[in-house]
This record gives structure tokens, sequence and C-alpha cells, in this order.
């Protein structure tokens, strides 16, 4: 069935261009603008300044357009979080999985982002950043203390992922070409 499949998709890529919007959300310095980079250039910065507000880049891969929305981790910009995240394709939700105090916040705050009933049956993606470092939590911890198995309003991924190392990065694209719509 994998063969067929790979033929129909390459037929369709052959006469229609896929797109898709999406929305990079969690803490500071979980590592979301490296995942624009990563996903866009294959290119890693040690010398990454933090988001202020939001950035907008779009990036073709294949015959599917991306628009990725990278949305700030601060505290002052969460509230912002929601009015991005609306009528997108996926949300993708980036975590600091080496930073482990931090978890329980970036739990809190995913699920009062996902109780938004304008957001209410759009896919999450979550990606646990940052497993080059040895303090990184695995993904069943991941899963578990962010509590993703209690969300089933909607389809959930997770993934973990090194921007700086490029681990995974493929297998995230992947599923997003998967999840990206034709364009009329």
């Amino acid at each position: 069935m994998g063969l067929w499949d790979s033929l129909l998709n390459w037929l369709r890529s052959l006469f229609f261009k896929q797109e898709m919007e999406l929305s990079l959300v969690g803490l500071q310095n979980a590592g979301k603008t490296s995942l624009v980079n990563a996903i866009a250039t294959g290119g890693y910065s040690e010398d990454m300044i933090p988001t202020v507000g939001f950035n907008m880049r779009k990036v073709t891969k294949g015959n599917v357009t991306i628009k990725l929305w990278d949305l700030g981790g601060q505290r002052r910009f969460r509230s912002m979080w929601e009015r991005y995240c609306r009528g997108v394709s996926a949300i993708v939700y980036v975590v600091d999985a080496a930073d482990r105090d931090s978890v329980p916040i970036s739990r809190s705050e995913l699920h009062d982002l996902l109780m938004k009933p304008s957001l209410s049956g759009i896919p999450l993606l979550v990606l646990g950043n940052k497993i080059d470092k040895s303090e990184a939590i695995s993904k069943q911890a991941l899963v578990d203390q962010l509590g993703l198995d209690s969300i089933t309003d909607r389809e959930v991924c997770s993934y973990m992922i090194s921007c700086k190392d490029s681990i995974n990065i493929d297998v995230v694209m992947d599923w997003l070409i998967k999840h990206s719509k034709t364009a009329n």
C-alpha cells in the first residue's frame, strides 16, 4: 500500500499545489524560531534573539507552501496566541524538553490555549525540542507531564526533536505535509 500511496501523492503533486498555515507556540526559549530556520534552510544558530511579538515566514517544500506564524513565548505575548491559531491547519506547540522546570508551565499554557472554543478540533503537534541535551526528558515523560492523553477533542501527535542536530525534522515535515490542504 505504501508504494501505491507514494505514486498517488506524486501524481497529485504534478497537478495540485498544497498549502497550509501553522502557528508555532510555546514558552520563550523553547526553540520555535530555531524550528522555523531548520524547516526553511536546515540551518541552526546558537545566537538566536527572542521573538518579540511574532514573525511570519513562508516556506515552500516540494509542492507545499507553508505559512509559519512564529509567536513570542514570553508571558506578555501569550494572550495573542489564540488570535494567530484560529483557522490554521495545525497548532505546533514547542517545548524545551531539557528545561524540566518549565514543563508544568508549558502544560498549563497549552491546556489554557486548547480550551478556547475558536480552536476546537485543530490538530495539535507537540514537539519536545533540545533532545541533544543530556537533561532532556523522554517522550513518554513529556506526554505524561503535558497531559496529552487527556486531550480528546482533536488529533494530537508528538515527536522529540533537536533543531540543533536536525533530529526528526524530516518526520515533522512529513506530518505537516500530510495535514496540508489542496489549494483551489
